[in-house]
């Protein structure tokens, strides 16, 4: 399976698909480390596939949280977490998703959002998550599209397994994917 000596993430912005890729891996039949501490509900009505009830930011900003222990898995932690990642090996997935869809996806799970502001603050956490990446020697990546998910899962979960260097049960991971649960689309 996976090699323990690594640590694999699953990131990207909130709202950009990452609950979605970790149901994939996870059905796919790799090894995907969640709890049930934040439980499914309308917005991921197929869960959120998090540790810790998503505060995984907090543990690392802390030192409580314990990467070691979930080597050889894959875990899920979203861009602004990476600022704070150990030194270590990682092989990060980073989602992308049109900025106005995350915002969308925000607002429609009551977060007050002003789309000018916050829309410059989520380019700003992209561009500054793709240049840790860049500049980290530990951290290798591949990205993949939230759209490109819907419309080709197959495609983009191979790109993913060749990334990992696995190959797993493309067709297992491909069910996790719901075309109706994509409700924000981009803006005209």
């Amino acid at each position: 399976m996976l090699d323990d000596g690594v640590n694999y993430i699953v990131s990207g912005l909130e709202r950009s698909g990452t609950s979605v890729m970790m149901q994939m891996l996870h059905m796919g039949g790799l090894p995907v480390a969640f709890d049930d501490s934040r439980p499914a509900d309308q917005h991921n009505p197929r869960g959120y596939y998090e540790l810790a009830g998503g505060k995984i930011i907090s543990r690392l900003v802390d030192g409580t949280c314990d990467l070691a222990s979930n080597k050889g898995r894959i875990v899920k932690i979203t861009a602004y977490g990476l600022k704070f990642l150990p030194k270590g090996n990682y092989k990060i997935i980073y989602l992308l998703r049109n900025i106005d869809e995350v915002l969308d996806s925000m607002q429609k799970m009551g977060f007050p959002v002003d789309r000018r502001k916050d829309r410059a603050l989520l380019r700003k956490l992209n561009r500054f998550s793709f240049d840790l990446m860049d500049r980290r020697e530990d951290m290798e990546y591949v990205t993949v599209n939230y759209r490109d998910v819907i419309d080709s899962p197959r495609r983009e979960i191979e790109k993913v397994g060749r990334f990992l260097g696995q190959t797993f049960d493309f067709a297992r991971a491909i069910r996790a994917v719901d075309p109706g649960l994509y409700r924000s689309r981009p803006h005209k």
